[in-house]
């Protein structure tokens, strides 16, 4: 019904009104009293020490024009997980550093209002879910949960989702850009998600690889699966992966659940991480 404000999907009831809306709102009206965003670290739980990710290469093989004539909505991957490398450059297209101002702030691969940067990224594989950080250019191991099969039940069973090698996660934090812009600011964050979901299928068709933007999904159900905290809303899922037409070659690196084995220890204290979830 148009008028309800809850619609039932697989036995649960899920509100009308956006998670996006409700903590948009919360952020304009405490923006009113505080015009400045707080500076305070989110802490986050983690399950192992953070994983450091290769420098980005900043010379590719594919010009930007051969990327943009290439570049296509793939939702069908073979059965080989990304390399620790190419983990890197995907994040480091999304939101990485790529240039200090005069007054030593730290700029992003993509534009931000008033370099609120609202976003966060994630990355789901087999080896659990991690959190970008752009400053360190690491990774946070915060589950060892498989949660491919949750998003892509979050996303009305689109198997594709379940099926690629990796899915990234774009994520907001509304306060950051409403304590600055109020009402303003969910058109600034759309637009700036916008950015950062062309730069990673930009940079995955470079890396000969493919991926697809996927906005359809029920956002309480990612928020549940990514345990979200309550101020973060997810905005994409962004599927990822070598596309089933083309087989890579052998010089690509090692895949990325081989350096978590020999990097992150196991639940027991020992080296390595727990098996894929089936």
């Amino acid at each position: 019904m148009r008028g309800a404000i809850a619609v039932k999907w697989k036995g649960r009831v899920f509100p009308r009104i956006s998670r996006f809306a409700l903590v948009l709102a919360a952020g304009i009206l405490l923006a009113a009293d505080a015009p400045q965003a707080p500076k305070k670290t989110r802490q986050r739980e983690r399950v192992a020490s953070n994983l450091q990710l290769p420098p980005p290469v900043l010379s590719g093989k594919m010009s930007v024009e051969e990327a943009l004539s290439k570049r296509r909505s793939v939702r069908r991957f073979i059965r080989r997980e990304l390399g620790l490398a190419q983990v890197g450059q995907l994040m480091w297209a999304a939101q990485g550093i790529n240039r200090t101002s005069e007054g030593e702030r730290k700029l992003r691969t993509v534009p931000s209002a008033g370099q609120t940067y609202p976003l966060e990224v994630y990355l789901a594989s087999q080896d659990g879910l991690f959190h970008y950080l752009p400053r360190e250019h690491q990774l946070e191991w915060l589950d060892r949960t498989d949660l491919r099969g949750a998003l892509a039940e979050a996303a009305a069973q689109q198997e594709f989702i379940r099926e690629a090698p990796a899915v990234i996660i774009l994520t907001a934090v509304p306060a950051r850009t409403s304590a600055r812009y109020g009402e303003q600011a969910p058109r600034y964050i759309f637009l700036e998600a916008g950015h950062a979901a062309q730069n990673v299928q930009l940079q995955s068709t470079a890396l000969e690889m493919g991926s697809v933007c996927v906005a359809g999904f029920f956002e309480e159900a990612v928020s549940e699966a990514l345990k979200l905290p309550g101020d973060e809303i997810p905005l994409y899922l962004i599927p990822v992966g070598w596309p089933d037409a083309l087989q890579p070659t052998p010089t690509y690196a090692e895949p990325l659940s081989s350096t978590v084995d020999a990097q992150l220890p196991g639940p027991t204290g020992t080296t390595g991480a727990p098996a894929p979830a089936k």
